[in-house]
């Protein structure tokens, strides 16, 4: 059952759990931002993070391929975490629809709800202006460190 928004704890837990490929939509190569922390902790808990940002594509961030777009990647994506603002949130749930993704997840301060109910109107999953690295480490008591 798609969700909007605010999903229950039990919810999200489940979503983790069905999660096993990600792809980050936003990912920087610089340490100290939140997307490069992010990619790490992913990583660390076990997920299959794919970075996507177009001026990085061929590069590697945390030692996985960067690719410039959605539709690059060959394999099939549970999730498209998304770190661009609340306005270009819209064109990358466009490519997650595209993809087959099952859930697209704006990040902390990326609110967008058209392009959440427009994920829902596809079937997809829509968490808004939350963060797995906070609510990963809340749900199963793991440490948060990146």
């Amino acid at each position: 059952m798609p969700q909007f928004e605010n999903p229950s704890d039990e919810q999200l837990k489940q979503l983790f759990e069905t999660t096993k490929t990600i792809a980050l939509v936003g990912a920087s190569p610089k340490p100290e931002r939140p997307s490069n922390g992010v990619l790490k902790f992913l990583l660390n808990q076990g997920y299959k993070v794919i970075p996507v940002n177009p001026g990085q594509a061929g590069s590697e961030i945390h030692g996985q391929t960067v690719v410039a777009q959605l539709s690059d990647i060959s394999e099939p994506v549970d999730m498209v975490d998304i770190f661009r603002n609340s306005e270009d949130a819209a064109g990358v749930v466009d490519e997650a629809i595209k993809i087959g993704a099952k859930t697209v997840w704006m990040q902390l301060g990326v609110i967008n709800p058209d392009a959440a109910a427009k994920a829902i109107e596809h079937g997809m999953t829509a968490v808004m202006n939350r963060c797995p690295a906070i609510e990963i480490p809340r749900l199963t008591g793991v440490s948060a460190e990146h």
